[in-house]
């Protein structure tokens, strides 16, 4: 398995004179099961916040801390003061002092109104929307944006800014206790996931913000992380939790990243959704398709299921007539759980196929279109019963769904004298480039091995 995409997102988003962005996301973040399931880590995360906010100009003010439940490597700010971190971020890093590192900085982007001095004062409902899907995983939106926002979002805040915030959140490290020097460490994790992505995976790698604006060895950088000594408290402190037991257990990676099938289901953890095809039908993936079949193939029943590119002021009947562009359907439109829909029945001529049937759903921001065909060796109305029943059977993913999509975990073990990542390479469920992987997530890039004694990130 290779890394997950790098996306280290340093974003600021307005909030001036209007309901806040991050009160907005973290509602649909929320309602679509976006968060990380465990409370434990998300506790442990606020915690390290609220000790890091405790000495900045905004202490006393309400900040929000959240863990993201995504394999992007990815952590961002709004300026109504929600910070997320994404789990795929927390598996590469090493200690509190690293985490402390990126969630300062973040709080340094937003103390310092950063998104205010790069004049975007409104946040269109579209680009919530946006910056959601980037959180989770899901680009595919960007395409659609072309406003300041989106500039922000694919090129950071330009370097002065990016050295701001890490002064500034080098400041609040070292009041608060930590580290400073763990904010090179970080910096050294992900580039060295730059190169792998280069020099291995051949994987596109972005960098945004702090990541993207810093070279390896960048004196300025060097320069803010010793202005933060300077006022650091007289020691350091206890940490807040132990970190490796807060990322004994994380989930690992996104099997359903892209669609997984598991029995008849299909899962897909980008679109957060989850369709269950007719018990005992085989289900495929091929290309942009999902593809269901009756146990006699073809010739007794299938059923295509594809999520379509959003148009605006198209219903859910002019979809299929203006967008899909078929003139040979008759239907009508409906409601599916409180979301519009359109149903039909498609002439199928002089074909064999029996009967032909189509269904358009709109929800959220995503248009799915599903098609059936029951052949000559079907029954007809029992397909459209279980037409009817896969359409209405898309639904949202759930805690319980993702543990079952994604279950592969990070064990945290002690290291055996002469013990190499080939050694556990030879144990872990990543499938692509596992010693690379490894050496990865444990800072060891490119040709480190394990110390006996010390804690190392095995994946199960």
């Amino acid at each position: 398995m290779r890394p997950a995409p790098v996306i280290l997102i340093a974003v600021l988003l307005a909030s001036l004179g209007h309901a806040g962005p991050g009160s907005k996301m973290l509602k649909e973040l929320t309602e679509n099961n976006q968060l990380y399931p465990d409370e434990r880590l998300q506790e442990y995360v606020r915690n390290i916040g609220e000790r890091l906010l405790a000495h900045t100009p905004d202490a006393g003010k309400e900040y929000h801390f959240n863990v993201l439940d995504s394999d992007q490597v990815n952590a961002f700010a709004t300026g109504d003061a929600y910070i997320f971190v994404s789990r795929g971020l927390l598996a590469f890093l090493q200690s509190e002092d690293e985490l402390a590192a990126v969630v300062g900085h973040e709080i340094g982007h937003v103390v310092a109104r950063h998104m205010r001095k790069r004049r975007i004062t409104e946040l269109t409902g579209k680009s919530i929307g946006l910056i959601s899907a980037i959180a989770t995983g899901r680009g595919e939106l960007m395409r659609d944006v072309a406003d300041p926002f989106t500039t922000i979002l694919v090129s950071g805040y330009g370097r002065e800014m990016e050295l701001e915030a890490d002064r500034l959140g080098g400041e609040y490290m070292a009041r608060a206790g930590y580290d400073p020097q763990a904010i090179i460490a970080s910096v050294w994790v992900l580039k060295d996931q730059q190169t792998f992505s280069k020099q291995v995976s051949k994987t596109p790698t972005s960098y945004h913000g702090l990541f993207r604006s810093h070279p390896r060895n960048d004196k300025r950088l060097h320069e803010a992380v010793n202005h933060a000594y300077s006022v650091s408290s007289a020691e350091l402190a206890e940490p807040v939790g132990d970190f490796w037991e807060a990322i004994n257990g994380l989930t690992f990676g996104d099997e359903a990243a892209g669609g997984l099938v598991k029995d008849e289901t299909f899962l897909h953890g980008g679109l957060r959704i989850v369709l269950p095809f007719p018990e005992g039908w085989s289900v495929a993936t091929p290309g942009s398709q999902v593809i269901g079949q009756a146990p006699g193939g073809k010739a007794e029943a299938s059923i295509t299921f594809t999520k379509q590119e959003p148009v605006r002021r198209k219903s859910p009947e002019e979809y299929v007539t203006d967008v899909l562009m078929r003139d040979d359907v008759s239907g009508e439109e409906t409601d599916i759980d409180g979301d519009e829909a359109f149903l039909g029945e498609i002439d199928v001529g002089e074909s064999d196929t029996q009967v032909g049937l189509i269904a358009v759903l709109y929800r959220n921001r995503d248009v799915y279109v599903f098609r059936g065909e029951c052949g000559p060796k079907g029954d007809p109305e029992r397909f459209r019963e279980q037409f009817m029943a896969t359409v209405e059977g898309l639904r949202p993913m759930t805690p319980e769904d993702l543990k079952v999509a994604n279950n592969r975990r990070i064990e945290v073990i002690v290291a055996e004298p002469d013990q190499s990542y080939a050694d556990l390479a030879a144990r872990t469920s990543i499938k692509q480039y596992p010693v690379e992987t490894l050496r990865l997530l444990n800072a060891d890039y490119p040709n480190g091995e394990p110390t006996a004694g010390d804690y190392v990130k095995v994946v199960r």
